[in-house]
């Protein structure tokens, strides 16, 4: 999604809207000019509606930190309609209990910071709707000395709703419904139905022409003894590939796209193979023939002239894994450092889903950078916690 405007509202705001209409369609085209005062109307409207959405999604993001207030509390500050109070009380207590379990594995979070990209507004009559992407930080419990060791100072987020609003017979606006858009990889840290996700469609895969046989032992999970002063850094002399471009192009890359590659609906696979050949991983094959094959890896200017293995998990890991040897399974997860990839099959189906590539690793966690949805170091512990059933694969780059 590009990104038209951006604001940042102060946490919790609770700003009325004017009572105005802004009818955006049906207007003739010798109609005259909006009057300044229409003008000034419309942009209260719109002021007032980006306000009322980014204090409704600092409240959720607010409810998985240390210092959250109750869920009570927090909804009886929100202005919405009765419906969507109800549902969003629902999400309140669940985002409570996520943050809880979060605090257990790893710390939680102490603060959230929540911003929107506003990327288009239309309002007509009592009905509003804005399409935006919210973008959180929740800040991880390390001091100012951890980060400059190298620790992550926050989580990062990226996602993208359509937020309705109707207007009640006061001329204030109420939010009466929000449509996350989470199809396709795990569930965005400031939504709440994360229980094994499933794979999206639009990832440029499918069926191999090869029979590929067996795949590895998953990786294990059962945490490593003795791992607190591991950094994660690999010797890159003994390599052909930078590892260090290759968590630059993903820190640099995990939220607004490198427009000089196409985004796929599923995307995480795609935006690691980016990382990838930006560390040196050198394409093979390009023919049309060799798309089906997970022997080849290529980009081309179409999805139909682009490999399987570029852009779909289970493809990819074939490549990597077997056909051209660039990665090795770990038997542990905890052994990855910076720039190792990890794949997720979530249901245990033996067809792999997601792909993520280690931006972080402090006192021996690493954490994963992923397209589908946007998210930027996120602790390895927190995703073990919230899909317990997957099986996990852990390639060494």
């Amino acid at each position: 999604m590009r990104i038209a405007h951006h604001r940042r509202v102060l946490a919790g705001a609770a700003t009325s809207a004017t009572a105005a209409m802004l009818v955006l369609t049906g207007t003739p085209a010798d109609a005259q000019p909006a009057s300044p005062a229409a003008a000034s109307s419309a942009n209260a409207d719109t002021t007032a509606l980006t306000q009322l959405a980014e204090g409704y999604l600092q409240q959720r993001a607010d409810m998985l930190t240390t210092t959250r207030p109750t869920a009570r509390a927090a909804t009886a500050r929100l202005q919405a309609t009765r419906s969507m109070t109800a549902r969003v009380q629902d999400d309140l207590a669940a985002l409570v209990e996520k943050g809880k379990r979060y605090k257990e594995v790893d710390g939680g979070y102490t603060k959230a910071q929540v911003d929107v990209e506003v990327t288009d507004t239309s309002v007509t009559g009592q009905t509003a709707t804005l399409q935006l992407t919210e973008q959180t930080r929740l800040y991880l419990p390390f001091t100012p000395q951890e980060v400059a060791d190298g620790a992550p100072e926050y989580e990062e987020l990226s996602v993208p709703h359509t937020v309705k609003f109707t207007q009640g017979s006061d001329g204030a606006w109420l939010l009466s419904s929000d449509k996350a858009d989470t199809k396709g990889g795990p569930t965005p840290t400031t939504q709440v139905s994360d229980v094994d996700a499933t794979d999206g469609t639009d990832d440029g895969g499918g069926k191999a022409e090869e029979d590929e046989g067996s795949k590895d032992a998953a990786s294990g999970t059962a945490p490593l003894p003795g791992n607190s002063d591991d950094s994660g850094d690999k010797p890159e002399v003994r390599s052909r590939y930078s590892y260090g471009k290759m968590v630059a192009y993903a820190d640099k890359y995990w939220n607004h796209h490198n427009s000089a590659w196409r985004t796929y609906g599923t995307d995480c696979t795609n935006f690691v193979s980016q990382a990838m050949h930006a560390g040196g991983w050198e394409p093979k094959g390009g023919a049309i023939i060799q798309r089906p094959s997970n022997k080849y890896w290529f980009y081309g200017p179409t999805t139909w002239t682009t490999s399987y293995t570029w852009a779909a998990a289970e493809n990819w890991y074939w490549f990597a894994k077997k056909h051209s040897k660039r990665t090795k399974i770990l038997d542990n997860v905890w052994k990855m450092a910076k720039a190792d990839v990890l794949q997720a099959d979530w249901g245990r189906d033996k067809n792999i889903d997601h792909t993520m590539i280690v931006t972080k690793k402090y006192r021996g966690t690493p954490y994963l950078t992923y397209h589908t949805s946007d998210t930027h170091n996120k602790s390895l512990k927190k995703l073990l916690s919230d899909h317990p059933r997957a099986w996990w694969y852990a390639h060494r780059t």
